[in-house]
């Protein structure tokens, strides 16, 4: 794990002819770290992602990774500059390059306003709402659901826009289990790959007989807004004192009450933490219920009834 692994002694990499300079590391994961590099040949800073693969699949999931990127041009999911796989002795590693982004994470944000005891206003949250659902629709479009939504995967841009990041446990939209081995299969799939405190209830529990759909994505999304709206996930003190995750989620939510927020926003909350999937509702619809409750635009004049 060190410095045998370290590309960056020398200073510089090169990806696709471009030479990248090492400003400092930014994290690491169990097989993944991340710099900030800054491109010598445009002054940008970059992300630069490296992902150890020890044997061929790990490699075949990077290159899925980076496929997954290069599907989406849209102003709220991450994109990809650039994608390449380096020997490293015996091993591999997978370089995905992509934008960085100053401002961090929206958990980021909520911490930092937690800090100073605030929270993001209604009409921020309904924002940045708005352009998660709108990444997310063009994942759904796609024949795709994210499957790891949550705070620390959303990027903030220079104006505040979220963006959707972390793509690599993006798989098919719509699964079909028609039997118990597919079921287990799928549950330890989403065990390894699915946020626990912000997983969906039907991946805690996969029946033998069901369909799986994008709607999982609503489920941590009506998490993601919880956290916005009150500072912290609805089920991150349960994992944190070691009480079971899954027995959690089989329970109807129950809302604090907040004079900061309306009852629309409580009932559009209420609606994505629906525990039946088949009664949760999908990512057009939760659109154009955000879309109706947007602020008028200035210079705009609204009727009191």
């Amino acid at each position: 794990m060190g410095h045998a692994l370290c590309v960056c002694s020398r200073g510089t990499v090169i990806i696709d002819n471009k030479r990248y300079l090492f400003i400092q590391k930014l994290g690491e994961g169990g097989f993944s770290y991340v710099d900030l590099v800054e491109g010598l040949h445009d002054g940008h800073f970059y992300a630069l992602k490296r992902i150890l693969c020890h044997e061929q699949q790990d490699r075949e999931e990077a290159q899925r990774e980076a496929d997954m990127h290069r599907l989406f041009h849209h102003p709220n999911i991450l994109h990809l500059v650039a994608y390449c796989l380096r020997e490293r002795g015996t091993k591999h590693e997978a370089w995905l390059l992509l934008p960085f982004f100053k401002r961090g994470t929206l958990w980021n944000e909520i911490e930092r306003l937690k800090d100073k005891g605030n929270f993001l206003t209604e009409e921020q949250i309904l924002q940045l709402l708005l352009g998660i659902c709108r990444g997310l629709e063009a994942i759904h479009a796609q024949g795709y659901a994210h499957r790891d939504l949550k705070p620390t995967n959303i990027l903030l841009g220079d104006g505040g826009q979220p963006v959707l990041m972390d793509l690599g446990s993006m798989n098919q939209a719509c699964i079909h289990v028609e039997n118990s081995r597919q079921a287990l299969a799928l549950q330890d799939w989403a065990a390894q790959r699915c946020t626990i405190s912000y997983r969906a209830p039907e991946l805690f529990s996969v029946q033998s007989h069901c369909v799986i759909d994008e709607r999982t994505d609503v489920w941590s999304l009506g998490c993601v807004l919880y956290a916005m709206m009150f500072g912290e996930g609805p089920y991150d003190m349960v994992f944190q004192k070691g009480d079971s995750v899954a027995l959690a989620v089989q329970n109807q939510l129950s809302i604090p009450q907040s004079p900061r927020h309306s009852s629309a926003m409580r009932q559009l909350l209420a609606s994505m933490m629906t525990v039946d999937p088949q009664q949760r509702p999908h990512i057009p619809l939760i659109l154009s219920q955000l879309e109706a409750l947007q602020p008028p635009a200035p210079g705009q004049h609204t009727t009191q009834i």
